[in-house]
C-alpha cells in the first residue's frame, strides 16, 4: 500500500471550517487519494477533520455543485467518474488560454521579483517530495494564476482558476517517489529560466507539454 500525507486530515485552525474542509476534500478527489466511485459519508469525514458535521455537509454541497460528487440516499456522497471527454475538453481550453499567454508573460516578467516566483516553485517541489498533495495541488495552482497575473487580464485569471477547479489529477497520488513527479515539479523551474530568458516560443512549447500531463501521467498514462 502507499503511503503519502493525505489532505483528509485534522483541521487544527481555519477562518472558515466549510472553505477548509472543501479545499481538502476537493485536494483528495482531484489527486485521485479520493477514487471514482469510493462513497464517504459526512459523519466519518467530520470525525477525520474533527469537525462537526456542518461544514463538512456544506463542502459536500459545493462539491456537487462542481460535479465532484453526486448524493446516495442514506449512504452519504459517492465521488463521480471522470469523463474522458469532459477531461479533453478542459486540456484543450486549458491549452488554448494558458499556452499563449507565456508569451505576453515573456515580455513583461518581472526579473527583479525572480526570486519570489523561485519560492512558489520551490513550494511545488518540496510538496511533490513530501507526497502532500493537497499542498501540491495549491501551490502549483498560485504558481501558474500569479504567472498570468502578469499579463494584466483578471478575467484570464479567473476563467483558468476555475477551469483549474474542474480538472481532475486521478492517477497523481499513485506518483510518489517517481521520476515523473519529480519532472513534472522541476517543469516549474524550467518554466521560469525560459521566460527570464525571453524565450517565448520554448515557453510556450513548455506550458503546452505540462498541461498534457493531465491526460498523461495524471491519468495513469506513459508519456513520450
Amino acid at each position: 500500500m502507499t503511503i503519502r500525507t493525505s489532505a483528509i486530515r485534522r483541521i487544527e485552525h481555519a477562518s472558515s471550517l466549510r472553505a477548509e474542509v472543501e479545499r481538502a476534500l476537493s485536494a483528495a478527489i482531484v489527486s485521485g487519494e479520493l477514487e471514482p466511485g469510493a462513497l464517504v459519508s459526512v459523519p466519518t469525514l467530520a470525525a477525520q477533520f474533527a469537525v462537526s458535521a456542518t461544514p463538512v455537509r456544506e463542502a459536500m454541497l459545493d462539491l456537487e455543485k462542481r460535479g465532484f460528487v453526486e448524493p446516495v440516499r442514506n449512504k452519504g456522497f459517492r465521488v463521480t467518474h471522470v469523463g474522458e471527454d469532459d477531461l479533453r475538453q478542459v486540456v484543450q481550453v486549458r491549452r488554448w488560454l494558458e499556452v499563449p499567454a507565456m508569451s505576453l508573460v515573456t515580455e513583461s516578467f518581472p526579473t527583479d521579483r525572480l526570486d519570489h516566483y523561485r519560492e512558489l516553485a520551490d513550494r511545488i517541489v518540496t510538496a511533490a517530495a513530501a507526497a502532500d498533495f493537497s499542498e501540491y495541488l495549491a501551490a502549483d495552482t498560485d504558481f501558474h494564476l500569479a504567472l498570468l497575473e502578469l499579463t494584466g487580464n483578471q478575467r484570464l485569471v479567473d476563467i483558468v482558476a476555475d477551469l483549474r477547479r474542474q480538472t481532475r489529477l486521478v492517477g497523481l497520488a499513485d506518483m510518489k517517489n517517481t521520476v515523473e513527479l519529480k519532472h513534472s515539479a522541476q517543469e516549474h523551474h524550467a518554466l521560469l529560466d525560459l521566460l527570464v530568458d525571453g524565450r517565448a516560443d520554448d515557453a510556450e512549447a513548455l506550458m503546452h507539454k505540462h498541461i498534457g500531463h493531465i491526460l498523461g501521467w495524471w491519468a495513469g498514462r506513459t508519456e513520450d
